[in-house]
């Protein structure tokens, strides 16, 4: 009877385990650019939503001249994240927040004794985006860094700036940088006044001529 009793009691905690587990996070806006970061044992689904709800964030506060451009956003937000002169309020988006809130459950992610990010450089998701870092340069300087306990963001964070537009084309270098230069950085903001921003409509004076070129 005993042993009946405690069978019950196990499958019920593993049922509510699951679910909790699985509750955890399901409200992916992206999922239709379905995955570009693998790793095992990781939330992938939820590191992907992540990366991608950063890049949709950057690319719409950075825009040139009413047109989003990923190239262009990287750049600026990497100038000036390496500087600590991002404005993350004014940045991160309501479907952000809700991620981040997501990401903040994710324990393997986080140190509490980092004092330079909040970020776990050892942990498994940051060895398997070290692993799959296409640029050999950038892997070298990041791996020595972590292995003498040197890294923060704004030192890996510079050498990235200087060559930004690797991270157009190598995911796994984009999710560090949206790992531990933007939702890292969330800890230390305000988010409870977060809203939708705007959209400004760029209206096209069909009456102007063009400047002739010189």
């Amino acid at each position: 009877m005993k042993s009946t009793f405690n069978l019950i009691l196990f499958l019920v905690v593993l049922t509510f385990s699951s679910c909790k587990k699985e509750n955890k996070f399901n409200d992916y806006k992206f999922a239709e650019k379905g995955s570009v970061i693998m790793c095992d044992q990781q939330n992938n689904a939820l590191i992907n939503e992540a990366l991608f709800s950063f890049e949709a964030d950057i690319t719409a506060f950075y825009k040139q001249n009413g047109r989003e451009n990923i190239a262009n956003a990287y750049g600026q937000f990497l100038r000036a994240a390496t500087i600590n002169r991002v404005k993350y309020e004014d940045i991160v988006s309501p479907h952000t927040v809700k991620v981040f809130q997501a990401l903040k459950n994710e324990n393997d992610l986080w140190d509490a004794n980092n004092t330079n990010s909040h970020l776990n450089y050892k942990g498994d998701l940051l060895a398997c985006i070290s692993s799959n870092l296409k640029d050999k340069k950038l892997k070298t300087t990041y791996d020595a860094l972590v292995q003498t306990n040197s890294m923060t963001p704004a030192l890996f964070g510079t050498p990235i700036a200087r060559n930004y537009r690797v991270a157009t084309s190598d995911k796994y270098l984009a999710t560090y940088v949206a790992l531990d230069l933007y939702y890292a950085k969330l800890f230390d903001v305000d988010l409870s006044n977060v809203k939708e921003k705007p959209v400004v409509e760029q209206k096209v004076d069909f009456n102007k001529r063009p400047t002739p070129s010189k």
